[in-house]
């Protein structure tokens, strides 16, 4: 006999509060690097606590952020205290922060400024190597992992704002040893056979 299948819905709350019965997740200490983040006109903050690893979605409401004696932004190291649960609807899970502080600027983003600031010294951002994009390329080319989520998004929205752009897929992988060489042997590739007018690199969720 075959099993009645449940709903998104269910599943979703049913994990919820599964989540909610382990005490150890009720309450929870983190260390880690800020990134994207948001503060809404609602006065909620929205951001992602990273290390060089991995990362988990966090939101910190109004009411909490009073306790602040620093501003947030990305690339500050912070220590959370909060509550691990689960955001129903998109069947994600987060920490509520209830408690946030500052513990030094992050080594990540230290990292991410010495080698923009060396790459800056050595002309790599000059304004006469870049290039006009086209405003309604044709083809677009994906540099991108062949079993991520992003060559969906990208392809739902560029196809929603332009039906008739042809995505042309290059699969690449996006992180781990090795990771740059074949992304740059990718990018010769493309250019060398002209294979789309547009490139686009990416990795995670992409946002529009």
């Amino acid at each position: 006999m075959k099993p009645e299948p449940i709903t998104v819905t269910y599943l979703n709350k049913y994990i919820k509060e599964k989540v909610a019965e382990d005490e150890y997740l009720n309450n929870v200490f983190v260390k880690g690097e800020i990134s994207n983040f948001k503060h809404h006109y609602t006065g909620h903050m929205y951001f992602t606590l990273k290390d060089d690893a991995s990362l988990i979605k966090c939101i910190m409401f109004k009411s909490s952020t009073a306790t602040l004696n620093f501003v947030p932004k990305d690339g500050t190291k912070v220590l959370v205290l909060g509550t691990v649960s689960v955001f129903e609807r998109d069947g994600i899970y987060q920490i509520y922060v209830k408690a946030m502080k500052e513990d030094g600027i992050g080594d990540l983003y230290k990292e991410y400024e010495e080698l923009k600031n060396k790459l800056e010294k050595e002309g790599f951002f000059d304004i006469k190597h870049k290039q006009k994009i086209p405003f309604m390329p044709k083809t677009i080319g994906v540099l991108t992992s062949k079993t991520g989520s992003v060559i969906r998004d990208i392809i739902n929205v560029s196809t929603r704002r332009n039906p008739n752009v042809h995505i042309r897929l290059f699969p690449v992988a996006v992180q781990g040893k090795g990771a740059e060489l074949e992304i740059a042997d990718a990018i010769r590739i493309m250019n060398e056979k002209k294979l789309a007018d547009v490139l686009i690199l990416a990795r995670g969720r992409w946002k529009h």
